[in-house]
């Protein structure tokens, strides 16, 4: 890093990804620092600088001393351990350390006393929630939401016509020609353990997962102007049941609160919605088997007048972005309820559903939120692109 460019980020300020501090003294505090960056994105810790960006530089002792303190502290406060780099760097006659820490790849990192730290803005804080704590495992592929328990769920709540059928279209054979019991089949599937459904058992063949799963369901609703903020709302729907029944709800909501051109139809025909039903279908089932699991929140679906939103509870996983997933890329948060979902869902998990929502209609734009662990596609309505 040159002068320059020190300069430039001390002018801007602390951010998530850089950090001042006029001197280090404490490896406890050192190792909260790391640990923090590397259960994010990385970042710099820049030492010799104070809090306004002003330069306070280093002495000769002093950067040996942090150099050396860096070091132990990597290695000895840290689990795992990482390797940052340090570069000393001359700026305005004086001189700072640069701490450079890349985003960890063996996450969740937790200092000696068992203690996980994360960035929160400019600062650090200690993640104390389950789920918080769950998502981290969760980013370094160690545990996933799906293959959790289902809140007491059992064997007993499964649709049972429901799971028959789709049995002998997957397997081709009936579920009573079975040499199994059913704990042991749905523990076969991977859908439950013990006789206790997990969460993608009871979201895929659950009688009525939504009673004792309440955060797991689409909350849609419909408004007359270009805001959620409006007085007044055209309808609004709490969508419950299995995630066949909440996907196929939630097409209809949609459907039913936008425009249908007549086009070249008789006057007696339905006409074609303005946003293709293939484009709310590839993207719904997006966000029904690629939502964060480990957040309790619903999907919400907003229908306004210029636009519809879909909006998932989580950030794209791992180091996907907005432009790998309109290349096709993908990263499977949720394996099991991926695996069966081609069979229930129009969702093939190849990563292409959202390259054919954009072939069909292009006037689709996505944001990931990571500060609010947030994912929302926003479909333009056809009579706002005129």
């Amino acid at each position: 890093m040159e002068a320059v460019e020190l300069l430039l980020i001390l002018a801007r300020g602390e951010d998530s990804q850089h950090q001042f501090k006029k001197n280090i003294n404490n490896p406890d505090s050192l190792a909260q620092e790391i640990i923090a960056f590397s259960n994010g994105q990385g970042g710099r810790l820049i030492i010799g600088a104070d809090d306004d960006g002003s330069v306070s530089g280093l002495s000769k002792d002093d950067i040996h001393r942090i150099n050396q303190m860096i070091s132990n502290v990597a290695s000895q406060h840290i689990i795992p351990a990482v390797n940052p780099t340090t570069r000393n760097v001359s700026v305005q006659d004086k001189i700072v350390i640069i701490l450079e820490v890349s985003k960890g790849i063996n996450k969740p990192y937790q200092d000696k006393d068992g203690v996980f730290w994360v960035k929160s803005g400019a600062d650090k804080r200690k993640a104390t929630s389950r789920e918080e704590i769950q998502r981290l495992f969760q980013s370094s592929g160690l545990v996933y939401a799906d293959e959790n328990p289902a809140n007491g769920l059992t064997i007993a709540d499964l649709d049972m016509d429901y799971f028959r059928i789709f049995f002998q279209k997957r397997y081709g054979e009936k579920l009573e020609d079975q040499h199994l019991s059913l704990a042991q089949t749905i523990a076969n599937m991977n859908l439950g353990k013990g006789g206790e459904l997990n969460l993608a058992g009871a979201l895929l063949f659950g009688k009525n997962p939504s009673n004792r799963l309440p955060s797991f369901i689409v909350k849609a609703g419909s408004f007359p102007g270009q805001s959620i903020t409006a007085e007044t709302y055209l309808e609004s729907k709490d969508i419950t049941g299995k995630i066949s029944d909440i996907f196929q709800q939630t097409i209809n909501f949609i459907l039913t609160n936008i425009s249908h051109i007549q086009g070249d139809r008789t006057v007696n025909s339905t006409g074609e919605p303005e946003i293709p039903r293939i484009v709310l279908e590839e993207l719904a089932a997006n966000a029904l088997v690629h939502r964060n699991y480990f957040i309790s929140a619903p999907v919400r679906v907003f229908v306004f007048s210029d636009r519809v939103e879909i909006i998932s509870p989580g950030h794209l996983p791992n180091n996907l972005t907005v432009e790998n997933i309109k290349a096709g890329n993908s990263n499977s948060r949720n394996p099991v309820l991926a695996s069966f979902a081609n069979q229930i869902l129009p969702y093939r998990g190849y990563g292409s559903g959202i390259l054919r929502a954009l072939e069909k209609y292009p006037a689709i734009e996505f944001e990931d939120i990571r500060d609010g662990d947030l994912f929302k596609c926003i479909i333009k309505r056809s009579r706002s692109l005129t």
